[in-house]
């Protein structure tokens, strides 16, 4: 095997245009992990955060935690993984890569049926949806939701996971094209941004939504309040708008006795069991056909950067993915 690869590197923080792609010494699986040569990686905003400096990380530094790939090397003692294994992960590193290190205890076996570029677009998103609304606030049947961004990753892989439910679904989009793509994904009611909260008021006869799941942030937050009923559950995923300012507790006290919380995914795959259960049910569900992954944006390894642009630009719809 060679003993350079490339990978995708910024050397300090900056804008995207410090990710470029460098000659690298090729990985070395160590005990426990697995050495896969990568087909698709998955883009996420966090690795903006990451890059820009927002997210102290330590520099050079190469992005991605999201990736799928086939498994070219074992470390030692590795006993549930074989060379030649379709895998996948959202909790890997160094994956804006050829090749990168992934530990086996959080390796993902893909499952005969879902095609590797799909096994990319799953794990960090198809996991977050699944732990938003089974472990952060368990919906239920009959229950009525409001997602922000409904036609970005998470926002089209959860409508489909809670219109199988059997909750009632509004999203918020910005053009007529995620509007058709959220309604595709099963979407009850669209939105504009715009007026958000004063028309979910209008949609439940004045009560408000049970659950608000909001990756969007700063510009969306203090409607997401407004528009939960008593005792509703306001759940920040993320900040893609930017990061919500510091808030005022009272807020929770006149809008009804509210909750807040802001999750991350890290924190729902604490151990074996729940990493299983989060990822058997959701590529099970891809390979039933039950739950499609949308792959909005494809760019090669080489162009990161502008993968980050048109990511933070907001104009991609489901997954950005990159293919080394």
């Amino acid at each position: 095997m060679n003993e350079f690869t490339n990978a995708i590197v910024a050397t300090a923080p900056g804008g995207p245009e410090v990710l470029q792609l460098a000659q690298v010494p090729m990985p070395v699986p160590g005990a426990g992990e697995l050495l896969v040569k990568i087909v698709a990686v998955g883009v996420n905003f966090i690795e903006s955060y990451q890059r820009s400096g927002v997210y102290a990380v330590p520099f050079p530094f190469t992005p991605g935690t999201e990736a799928s790939g086939q498994v070219v090397g074992l470390g030692e003692g590795v006993s549930t993984f074989a060379v030649g294994d379709r895998v996948a992960t959202a909790e890997g590193t160094a994956c804006y890569a050829e090749y990168a290190i992934i530990p086996a205890e959080k390796a993902i076996h893909v499952p005969a049926g879902v095609p590797m570029d799909v096994a990319a677009a799953l794990p960090l998103q198809g996991m977050t949806a699944h732990y938003l609304m089974n472990s952060t606030y368990h919906v239920e049947p009959g229950q009525t939701v409001l997602l922000h961004a409904g036609a970005g990753g998470v926002g089209l892989l959860l409508t489909q996971m809670l219109k199988e439910r059997g909750a009632r679904v509004i999203t918020t989009v910005s053009t007529e094209e995620k509007e058709e793509l959220s309604r595709i994904a099963g979407a009850d009611e669209v939105l504009r941004y715009e007026g958000f909260a004063d028309t979910v008021r209008e949609l439940t006869d004045g009560v408000g939504v049970d659950v608000v799941f909001d990756g969007v942030g700063k510009d969306t937050f203090d409607g997401s309040l407004s528009s939960l009923r008593t005792r509703g559950m306001m759940v920040l995923f993320g900040g893609s708008s930017g990061q919500v300012p510091p808030l005022d507790l009272q807020r929770l006290n006149s809008g009804g006795s509210l909750f807040v919380t802001r999750p991350t995914l890290g924190n729902y795959l604490l151990n074996a069991q729940e990493r299983s259960w989060r990822a058997t049910e959701v590529f099970s569900a891809a390979a039933a056909g039950t739950l499609r992954a949308r792959i909005g944006a494809r760019f090669p390894l080489v162009d990161a950067g502008a993968a980050h642009t048109a990511l933070q630009g907001r104009v991609t719809t489901g997954k950005v993915i990159l293919e080394p």
